[in-house]
């Protein structure tokens, strides 16, 4: 389930245990210096359901996004599907809320499936790449200067978020905590895509407001215990209210097959 807190509040995550010995992977190798602002990451989040047949391509194209270390892809499977013969297990209201928040934003007259939003500035379905690699160009012309959170986490141990000083253009902004199941495959059995087994990757599995930022240098620190072993986490920073993305970041678990 996707749980979205109220605005301002911060948070300690307290939940399922983590196993030790986790190897951690950051885009770039351990002790590497950190990426200049023009490499990003960019976020690509793909609004998706199992109830949807169009779905499927996206969502394998996501996939292949997901390897990037320069891109953070995350999937968020809406609820609104349901209805049509086959309950997405993944789904719920606060994901499609979270969609809802950008069709707002970007002054779009319906929500619909499947939707890949890049770093909060554009959309489309993301089955076929032309589009997003163009969205993703122009999110990098937007966005030169980046606030990418440092994230760090010994083996077993809590999630450290850093963010330094940055000067903010269009007020306070939004740190937004995803932990996200790396990868499942679903065999559906009713509905628009029965006795098809469906694969879906970086699937959000709790979303919540960290803080809102005002720029200056900060941290905060997440419980060990709710991040399980195979799960990888996502740290959003974007403008309040669904807004274009100031800078983003991802740990994962070092083997995706």
């Amino acid at each position: 389930m996707v749980k979205v807190l109220n605005p301002g509040r911060r948070s300690v995550l307290i939940g399922v245990a983590a196993a030790a010995g986790v190897t951690i992977a950051t885009g770039r190798p351990q002790g590497a210096s950190a990426r200049s602002p023009a490499e990003g990451p960019w976020a690509v989040e793909l609004f998706t359901s199992q109830g949807c047949n169009s779905c499927p391509p996206a969502d394998a194209f996501l996939g292949k996004l997901a390897k990037r270390p320069d891109i953070v892809a995350l999937s968020f499977h809406v609820d609104y599907w349901d209805y049509i013969g086959w309950k997405d297990a993944f789904a719920s209201r606060e994901t499609t809320e979270r969609q809802r928040s950008y069709a707002k934003a970007l002054k779009q007259r319906y929500v619909y499936t499947p939707e890949m939003v890049v770093d909060g500035i554009g959309h489309d379905t993301g089955r076929e790449p032309g589009p997003i690699k163009a969205l993703l160009a122009k999110a990098q012309k937007l966005s030169p200067r980046r606030a990418t959170p440092e994230l760090s986490r010994a083996s077993g141990g809590p999630l450290i978020i850093k963010l330094a000083a940055f000067t903010l253009e269009h007020g306070p902004a939004d740190v937004t905590l995803a932990i996200y199941d790396r990868r499942h495959n679903t065999a559906v059995a009713s509905g628009e895509n029965r006795g098809r087994t469906l694969e879906n990757f970086n699937i959000v599995r709790h979303l919540e407001l960290v803080s809102r930022w005002d720029g200056s240098p900060a941290s905060w620190t997440i419980a060990a215990e709710r991040i399980q072993p195979t799960q990888g986490v996502a740290v959003l920073v974007q403008q309040a209210g669904c807004g274009p993305m100031i800078g983003c970041n991802k740990l994962e678990p070092a083997y995706f097959g």
